[in-house]
Formats: structure tokens, sequence, C-alpha cells
């Protein structure tokens, strides 16, 4: 007989009451806890139709609600597990299901969740640092060691997560690789002078070649190589040559300066001097024309005069060779007596010297310069016969 049928018997278990305190049936236990759950959920009722309240199936429409605010809230927190900002520094890997979908720029963006997609920030500003050591082989077999340095930056973060497994590593090898080929083709002397900036610059385009080439998604933003050294063996060898080579520089630089500094003088008196030759040879060219001008014309006037033109060419020389002449010619008369003779000439020299000396001296009222007041050359005589032609 069961427990809830009348008539007596044993007593609900539940209600602790009642006959026989035995151990409840599991059963039964698990038929009632699926009935209470399936009431809470709108499952089916127990039979009779009645939930546990005594009513009918109004409360299984109340649960369904319950169950779709739920399954809502739950899909929005979903969907809002999907917004994310990529700073500025950064870019955005989008993935679906482990696939590159894009890459993002910095702001705010939104994707599908997990387990559907995902999304990998990658810092594209920072600049990492290689330092590389190393003895190498020049072309004209000289040992030197090198020390460089290199910077590089990530450039495109999908090529950096997906297309090298290792970039930095690629990055290295690389490294080793061009700066082996640059000195063995750089000899020593270049490398460890003048050559060391430009050596520099021919790493870095060749191993940014090498990261395109294999689409590691570096940009290398600088190489730096630090002076290079010889061995340790011969480093004082290489110090003396060093030091020849820089007292040879400053040789040619003073013989440059003291050239820089005489040239332009010698070309000076170089183009002065042809402008001297060149300006007498137009003076005497000019004047030879004058001369055989003026030639000309007295050869017209003589052949149309000869006499006239004798007398006066002779007239003309005789006053140019005695114009130069300090003596004084006199013609007397015959039978004439002594003639006193004034030093003509000297009282004129001498006049010039007092006017030169006196600028202040008043003139004279005749209008002609004043004579002193005594003549210091003493008078000469000058008795001359004339002979009778």
């Amino acid at each position: 007989m069961a427990w809830n049928e009348p008539g007596g018997g044993p007593k609900d278990p539940w209600s602790g009451k009642g006959g026989e305190q035995g151990p409840p049936d599991l059963d039964e236990v698990v038929r009632k806890l699926q009935e209470r759950l399936g009431g809470l959920f709108g499952g089916s009722q127990p039979p009779g139709g009645e939930g546990p309240s005594g009513g009918r199936s109004g409360g299984g429409q109340l649960s369904t609600k319950v169950i779709g605010i739920i399954i809502g809230v739950l899909v929005v927190i979903w969907l809002a597990t999907g917004i994310y900002i990529v700073e500025p520094a950064e870019r955005g890997v989008v993935m679906r299901f482990g696939r590159y979908v894009d890459t993002t720029e910095p702001g705010p963006h939104w994707h599908i969740p997990l387990p559907i997609e995902s999304v990998v920030k990658v810092n594209v500003d920072e600049i990492s640092t290689l330092t590389h050591r190393a003895a190498m082989l020049t072309q004209d077999e000289n040992i030197v060691e090198v020390e460089l340095t290199v910077q590089s930056r990530i450039q495109d973060a999908a090529d950096y997560l997906f297309q090298d497994q290792d970039p930095e590593r690629t990055l290295n090898d690389a490294t080793v690789t061009v700066a082996r080929v640059v000195m063995g083709q750089s000899k020593l002397d270049f490398v460890m002078t003048e050559g060391r900036g430009a050596v520099a610059v021919t790493i870095k385009e060749r191993i940014q070649k090498l990261m395109d080439r294999y689409k590691t998604g570096l940009i290398v933003t600088s190489v730096n190589m630090q002076p290079a050294k010889p061995p340790e063996q011969v480093k004082a060898a290489f110090d003396d040559a060093i030091k020849a080579r820089e007292d040879k520089e400053r040789l040619e630089n003073q013989a440059e300066a003291y050239a820089n500094e005489v040239l332009p003088s010698a070309r000076g008196n170089a183009a002065r001097i042809l402008a001297d030759a060149k300006a007498y040879r137009d003076r005497v060219i000019a004047s030879a024309e004058g001369e055989t001008a003026r030639f000309s014309a007295v050869l017209a006037e003589y052949s149309r005069a000869p006499e006239v033109t004798r007398q006066r060419l002779y007239l003309e020389t005789m006053e140019e060779v005695l114009g130069k002449n300090g003596k004084v010619v006199l013609d007397v008369t015959d039978g004439a007596n002594s003639l006193m003779y004034l030093p003509i000439d000297q009282l004129m020299k001498q006049t010039q010297t007092q006017t030169q000396s006196e600028p202040q001296t008043q003139p004279s009222l005749s209008g002609s310069p004043a004579l002193p007041e005594r003549i210091d050359p003493p008078l000469r005589t000058v008795d001359r016969e004339r002979r009778a032609r």
C-alpha cells in the first residue's frame, strides 16, 4: 500500500510524522525534483493540471518570458565583449577562427566576440634595438672589428604576425649576412676613415631589401656603425698609419690654402700686366698712326710749297731744340760796345721758387711777379764781335 492511499498506512515521509521513519524512496525524490524544475521553466505539470500552487499553467508563460529576458541579456553582454579600443601606437589585427581578416587603425572598433573572432593588438611605434659585434675580413684581406646598432619597428602588423615565424631572428641573420658582404666589398682604409657613413647607409638599404623579401613586416629605421678598430695585435701599426695619413691631409690643406692665397694675387698681377701691355700697344699704334697722318699732311704741303715748308720745319725744329737749352744768344750789330747781360733764366727760377714757398705773397700792381730786392748772381759782360760776312 502506498503512503498516500486512504485507510492508514505509513505517513508522508517528508512530513516527519506518521508511522515508521524509513528512508525516502530515491525514485520519488528525483521525480518530484523534475516536476518542480519543469514547473519553474514552463514544463509539463503533474497529473490533474494543477501546479504546486493549485492553479493552472499560467506560471509557464511567465517562466518563458523570464528565460527570454535572460537570454537577451546574455546576448547583449556577449556582443558587448566585442568592443575594443586601439591605442594611437597600436594596430588591431582581427582574426576569424584563427584566420586573418582585417587590420584596424587607432580608435574604437567592434568585432564578433569569441569564439568567432579575436583581436591581437600590435605596437607599431616601439623601437627595437639590435647590436652586432664581429671581426670581419675586408676586400684587401685585412681583419677589422665592427660594431653595428640596428634599430627597427613594425610597419605591417599582419605580416609581422603571420608571414614570418620569428621576425627578430630574421633581422639578426640578415644583419650578420649583409654586414659581412658589405665589409668584404670595401677596403680597410675606406671603412676606417671617410667611408664609415657610406658603409652604414649601404648596410641599412640591403637589410631593408631582405626584410621586404621575407615579408617580416619590419622597417629598419637606422643603422649606426661605430668606428672600426683593427685587432689588438696590429693596433700600434694602424695608429701610426692613421697619424701619417692625418699629417698628409694637414700638409695638403696647408698647401691648398697657400695656393688659394697666392694664385689670386698672381692672376691679378698677370691681368694688370696684360692690361698695361694692351694699353701700351694701343698707345704706340695710335702714336704711329698720328705720326703717319702728320707726315702725310706735311708731305702734301711740301709737294705744294717746298721752300716754305722746309723753312717752317727748320724753325719748328730749332724752337724745339733750343727751347730746352739754358743759354741766351744775343745778336749785336758791328762795332757795338760791351753789353750788360742779366741772367734772366736764373731770375725766373728764383721767382718761381719764392712763389711756391710763399703762396700768400701779394701780387704787384702790374700783375707780374714781384722781383727780388737783390740779385745774387753777378752780372756778366759779353763781348762779341761779329765778323763781316
